[in-house]
């Protein structure tokens, strides 16, 4: 914990909102998710609340279920990479980070995108690594199934390495030779006006936290008490220090999806408009694939089947493995596990007024829970307008959140500098 430290917030932008059944709702314009306006109302919110980036995204295969598509949602995501350039060309501060997998595309491509996106948005860019563990995708990208999850992490360490590579060098060319990749020459512009586009990670697996640990400079989690998201922290600020950083040089923003209202009674009750919105089916379907178990054969009253889940799949991910744990504790039934999974997909998620929204997110800031949040509006644009208007003001008058914005750049917004090049050899 940092004594002074203020509040960083990102906003996580989905097609509808973060509630899967928001894009029903009357107030979502569900109607607009293809539109640029609809991208840039929820941008100039964002910027008018100081937020440090814009967020998005990726989709790269449909959403199946027994070999039928059950997406359930308003759309897939679009490009991230196009939507963060809208965003860029309406906005003034904003930062804009976009989701690309290492999985399916080459380390020159990444590297050309995001430097091409950083000097055009005056150095503002950012981006989401990821490594990707569907079969679906590598079938749309005519691959072979996925790599396993160690080996992957070993490949996008190697494919950072070389981005980092092309940016450092600019104009001059490398001469990488590694175990995934061949690269030589250069991309043939100046070093992007951060140096480098800053690097966030997703990483809640052991491998996963190790590569965030080693290349993150923002770290999007997903706890969902203040006891998880501290043993989360602790847990990178020494995997960080066992890599020779420090741990101011990275933001770790837990994911958060508010429903707010002017008393609590108001709040609970959008809660339960968007709950009863919800098919039982799609709760049933979300719980078997963030299990890896189906479900859909069981009465949605039934009891969480938590032990024969566990039997089927010893490797669950950590938050998967938490929310099990959850149904155990909470004697939860399918529908109401479904629910749950609806409201926030596995992100914290709260119901209250601004005012007690404040008190939490302080105190989450000063026990060292986090540095910020990723915010996941219920539905966008008027719960995000909701949370700039009523909350933002608030952490403001506490003196835990920014009144202007103290630099120009992605960089500046989140206290970071601007790297040293290390060049590869020619």
């Amino acid at each position: 914990m940092y004594i002074g430290q203020q509040l960083h917030f990102g906003l996580f932008i989905y097609p509808g909102g973060h509630h899967i059944a928001a894009w029903r709702h009357p107030d979502a314009a569900s109607e607009q998710v293809t539109e640029l306006d609809y991208f840039r109302r929820c941008a100039l919110a964002c910027e008018r609340g100081k937020f440090d980036s814009l967020f998005v995204g990726d989709a790269l295969a449909a959403r199946e279920s027994r070999g039928r598509v059950v997406g359930e949602v308003a759309i897939n995501n679009l490009d991230p990479v196009s939507v963060c350039a809208a965003v860029a060309s309406v906005t003034e501060h904003l930062g804009v980070v976009a989701t690309l997998s290492t999985s399916f595309h080459e380390p020159f491509l990444i590297a050309a995108k995001f430097a091409t996106l950083d000097h055009l948005s005056g150095g503002r860019a950012g981006w989401n690594v990821v490594t990707t563990s569907q079969d679906q995708a590598a079938a749309n990208f005519g691959r072979e199934p996925h790599m396993e999850k160690s080996l992957r992490y070993e490949r996008a360490q190697e494919f950072v390495d070389v981005v980092r590579a092309l940016w450092d060098a600019g104009e001059r060319p490398i001469a990488h030779r590694g175990r995934f990749f061949q690269v030589e020459g250069s991309l043939g512009l100046p070093r992007p006006p951060q140096g480098r586009p800053v690097l966030v990670q997703a990483g809640g697996s052991p491998p996963g936290r190790a590569f965030a640990a080693s290349i993150g400079e923002a770290i999007f989690t997903a706890p969902t008490t203040l006891p998880e998201a501290q043993a989360f922290r602790a847990d990178i600020h020494a995997l960080m220090a066992a890599c020779g950083r420090r741990p101011e040089t990275v933001k770790i923003l837990p994911g958060f999806s508010p429903i707010l209202g002017s008393t609590m009674a108001e709040a609970q009750r959008k809660e339960v408009e968007l709950d009863e919105l919800v098919h039982p089916r799609v709760g049933t379907w979300m719980m078997s694939e963030y299990l890896k178990f189906p479900l859909y054969d069981l009465s949605p009253d039934a009891p969480v089947p938590a032990a024969d889940v566990r039997a089927a799949n010893p490797d669950l991910s950590p938050a998967a493995g938490a929310f099990l744990d959850r149904c155990v504790r909470e004697a939860l039934t399918i529908a109401h596990g479904g629910r749950i999974l609806a409201r926030s997909r596995t992100h914290q998620s709260f119901v209250g007024t601004p005012e007690t929204l404040a008190d939490h997110m302080q105190t989450w800031l000063t026990q060292g829970g986090c540095d910020g949040f990723n915010l996941l509006p219920a539905w966008f644009p008027a719960e995000l307008d909701l949370f700039v208007d009523e909350a933002v003001p608030i952490l403001q008058r506490r003196g835990i959140y920014r009144h202007d914005y103290a630099g120009p750049t992605l960089r500046s917004h989140l206290g970071l500098a601007v790297p040293e090049p290390v060049l590869a050899a020619a």
